[in-house]
């Protein structure tokens, strides 16, 4: 069982930016892939981006159309950390931010993919 713990949110202006942690439980933390999903009031759970397994040959980052070229993952497995920097931020951003460990598909954009889940951090961008 793994456990993820986010932290990092906050309240920011339009245009600024922050960078989100969610730290493992567990050494076996490089076997996950991870990814980023938000949630908006009364809206589904969505895709952020995704970065591989660690132990692969090379290492793959996934964004979603909405976020690239503004956010980027990366992931330190010596203390069991994966990063989310968020750059140029917008209100439409707003959302509560999800960490999520999967062992089965590589920076998948699917909830269903990812089998452990942190219990999120606020992110509120103002105007």
């Amino acid at each position: 069982q793994v456990q993820l713990v986010e932290s990092g949110g906050g309240l920011v202006q339009a245009g600024g930016s922050l960078r989100l942690s969610c730290v493992g439980s567990e050494r076996s933390f490089s076997n996950y892939a991870m990814g980023w999903f938000r949630q908006a009031p009364g809206k589904e759970r969505e895709f952020v981006g995704a970065i591989s397994r660690a132990f692969l040959s090379s290492i793959k980052t996934d964004y979603a159309d909405f976020v690239k070229g503004r956010f980027t993952i990366s992931r330190d497995n010596a203390k069991i950390t994966v990063y989310l920097q968020m750059n140029s931020l917008k209100p439409e951003d707003t959302a509560v931010y999800y960490c999520a460990a999967g062992a089965r598909s590589d920076t998948s954009h699917l909830v269903a993919d990812y089998d452990y889940w942190g219990q999120g951090t606020q992110v509120t961008v103002s105007s």
